[in-house]
């Protein structure tokens, strides 16, 4: 089920329309409220979440999403500069689509997301693996990340993906272009920072007291997780 969490009631119309129309089901909520009350029985697998709420902003929504649970996110909003999708970005959403949108555009972002969760649907396949860099575990089955402390590292799905990839191409340069494109993030032109993004969050997390992440920026290039892995 798809929660759609938009105010304007003629574009949630129109949207809620355009998603069951290609299989989807939609669950359309004019605001926080209602969102709470889909996503209370757990059947979400994603949520399209409108940034200019009244009342309770959708920044606010995802913060507070993100405080339990790792439900894809994609916001939507007439706000569409670069600072604005780096701003949903941190916030822990998986994507950001500017209005006006067409149909094929929406779908396309969806199916990408939805993409990376369905990976966790296959976890029980024994070709899976744990990944041990520098006292931290990687557990694909389960998508987690453990701390050299053995604590539970909150990850959104696009972060995760990401870790994987660098993990999977440990100490090797890969391009951001690259990174996107085997991330399974949506495509993105020179400007898009959605990458960099999803970098600087996965190094604030891999930080510790006694150590910076080990994610080293190759200028001009893209980047390197630059310690040796060990596979399970």
């Amino acid at each position: 089920m798809i929660v759609l969490v938009e105010d304007d009631p003629a574009l949630r119309t129109l949207t809620s329309r355009a998603l069951r129309e290609n299989g989807y089901e939609v669950r359309p909520c004019a605001g926080a409220p209602e969102m709470w009350e889909a996503l209370a029985d757990g059947t979400a697998e994603l949520v399209l979440l409108d940034i200019m709420l009244p009342g309770t902003s959708g920044i606010d929504l995802c913060r507070r999403i993100r405080q339990t649970s790792a439900v894809p996110i994609i916001f939507i909003s007439a706000k569409g500069s670069e600072v604005d999708r780096v701003i949903g970005l941190e916030l822990g959403a998986d994507d950001y689509l500017p209005k006006p949108f067409g149909t094929r555009e929406l779908l396309a972002r969806i199916r990408a997301v939805r993409r990376r969760f369905e990976a966790g649907a296959i976890a029980s396949e024994p070709s899976l693996k744990v990944y041990r860099f520098e006292d931290w575990v990687a557990d694909v089955p389960r998508r987690e990340l453990r701390s050299p402390t053995g604590a539970v590292v909150e990850l959104t799905g696009a972060e995760f993906d990401l870790l994987v990839v660098l993990l999977d191409h440990a100490q090797r340069v890969i391009a951001r272009e690259r990174l996107i494109e085997l991330a399974r993030s949506r495509p993105g032109d020179a400007s898009d920072r959605s990458v960099d993004v999803l970098i600087s969050r996965l190094r604030r997390k891999l930080s510790t007291v006694d150590k910076p992440a080990p994610i080293v920026t190759v200028r001009g290039v893209g980047y390197i997780l630059n310690v040796p892995v060990t596979r399970e």
